[in-house]
């Protein structure tokens, strides 16, 4: 290669290099017109979806002016807030570029239909997040409601295993007690009580209330007590009428030293319903009959623990 063609390449070089430098000077600074659709703001900054691009920055200043369009030849300008440049909304834009390559908007116009367009699409995008957001309430007090619904199941089972426990713990100790009773001789008996009743009544007379509370608290003192509690009734009725009657006297009697005496269930024996038998007085008198309306309630000790032969 001769000196003159190296001169010539090396000259053709620094041309082109003159002309890109140019092209990008021209650029910057360089009027320009876009028209897109506004995808999102942030600050001053508008992101402006194009048909040549995702994504172009417009930078609003505070002398860009920003107006509708009015009038069938949209010739006609209503001064706008900056507000108005919501997304979804169609914009012209008319600005230069800077060194970031932003275009700093000079003007921006939008026609009203498309304004209003945006609006009722801002409007159901709203709507349809306020709509989400109650359901993630709702959604959030239904799982705290079902969350409290299994907290309190759970301790409703806990409480019924416990009881059942305690059911399972009384029958091995009444089984205990009665495999041990079952072994030993005839009882004691250490202490009795009669209940008398009224002419078809089963509810204890208050009277008698402190004595069998009395009467329990005496019995607690006995080593290896037992209290049993049977149930009578005169002649007079049907003898299934007194049976029921008898019955339910000594249940009651039986609740009595359970709940007010405190009496453990593993030291009753169960309460017995005589009827009319063994009868104590004549049914011929009302004397009589008043005797035979009665529950007896005895404390025992078996006489092997009591030391008696």
């Amino acid at each position: 290669m001769t000196r003159t063609e190296t001169v010539k390449i090396v000259s053709i070089i620094t041309l082109l290099m003159l002309l890109v430098v140019l092209s990008g000077t021209i650029a910057f600074g360089q009027s320009a017109k876009l028209e897109g659709v506004i995808q999102g703001r942030s600050g001053p900054q508008v992101f402006l979806k194009t048909a040549d691009s995702p994504k172009v920055v417009v930078l609003l200043t505070e002398s860009t002016d920003v107006a509708q369009l009015q009038g069938m030849l949209k010739a006609r300008n209503k001064k706008m807030s900056m507000a108005a440049l919501i997304p979804g909304l169609p914009i012209q834009v008319e600005g230069t570029y800077n060194a970031e390559n932003q275009m700093v908007a000079s003007k921006i116009r939008f026609k009203g239909n498309d304004f209003e367009q945006a609006q009722a699409i801002q409007a159901g995008m709203h709507e349809t997040k306020a709509q989400a957001e109650q359901n993630k309430e709702e959604l959030e007090k239904q799982n705290a409601a079902l969350a409290a619904q299994n907290a309190a199941l759970q301790q409703q089972q806990a409480a019924l295993t416990e009881q059942q426990k305690q059911i399972e713990a009384n029958k091995a100790a009444i089984a205990a007690n009665t495999a041990r009773f079952g072994q030993l001789d005839d009882y004691y008996i250490w202490d009795e009580l009669t209940v008398l009743f009224g002419n078809g009544k089963t509810q204890v007379d208050p009277k008698y209330i402190p004595q069998l509370t009395a009467l329990a608290e005496k019995a607690k003192t006995v080593n290896g007590y037992m209290i049993e509690v049977k149930g009578y009734a005169s002649s007079v009725g049907s003898a299934s009428l007194n049976q029921k009657l008898s019955e339910e006297r000594a249940e009651n009697v039986t609740n009595i030293l359970l709940q007010q005496g405190h009496v453990p269930l593993t030291n009753m024996l169960a309460p017995g319903a005589m009827g009319e038998s063994r009868q104590v007085g004549s049914d011929n008198s009302a004397e009589g009959q008043a005797q035979n309306r009665r529950v007896v309630v005895r404390v025992l000790q078996n006489k092997a623990i009591a030391g008696i032969q």
